[in-house]
């Protein structure tokens, strides 16, 4: 994926911050493209690519969209890749780099996550960070690669696309405040998702 100029110099530090990121970069646009999302948050962090991805597929303005969690899937399953192989940033193929949005919708959602994203913020720090270290994040990783790839059929079982995105935005918020809490919790909604799947089946 080309760098684009208006690519973030920084990660956000907190999802107050993320969304304030994602706002400025749907700004006098119609749509929004993923390409412009990854380089507004910021292509050299995994933490703020793997919690837009959870928080698109917990939210219902464009989480419920057909196709669009799968879309986000393929973003983990991509990002986590990555992350697994020791890659710097994040590289995405150019067909899915230029999938778009509405930035209605992504405006609307950005207002529908602003009072819980303070509340959050108040509750993040860091803590227990021996489960969001640099050894840590190859566990996160494969729950996450896992999660995604299970994510396609999941479209189909009511509820289990929520607890993945759940699960994705936990683990996200778990690496952007290093906050180990986080993270577990982040395994326990993997854990709920996996058994909401398998009852389905």
């Amino acid at each position: 994926m080309p760098t684009s100029s208006t690519a973030s110099e920084s990660s956000p530090e907190s999802l107050t911050e993320l969304l304030d990121q994602l706002q400025a970069a749907s700004q006098d646009k119609r749509c929004l493209s993923l390409a412009e999302v990854i380089n507004a948050v910021g292509r050299r962090s995994f933490a703020p690519i793997l919690l837009v991805a959870g928080l698109v597929t917990l939210t219902p303005l464009i989480g419920d969209i057909p196709g669009v969690p799968t879309m986000m899937a393929l973003l983990v399953v991509l990002a986590a890749a990555q992350l697994l192989a020791g890659k710097k940033s994040v590289w995405l193929p150019a067909w899915l780099a230029r999938r778009e949005v509405e930035t209605d919708k992504v405006e609307r959602t950005i207002g529908w996550l602003r009072k819980p994203a303070a509340w959050i913020d108040r509750l993040l720090k860091p803590r227990l960070t021996v489960f969001t270290g640099q050894i840590a994040r190859y566990p996160i990783g494969l729950a996450c690669l896992a999660i995604a790839l299970a994510t396609p059929p999941m479209e189909l079982i009511p509820f289990s696309a929520t607890l993945a995105g759940a699960a994705q935005s936990m683990f996200g918020l778990a690496l952007l405040a290093r906050d180990g809490l986080m993270a577990l919790l982040g395994y326990l909604f993997t854990l709920s998702t996996a058994w909401v799947v398998l009852v389905a089946l």
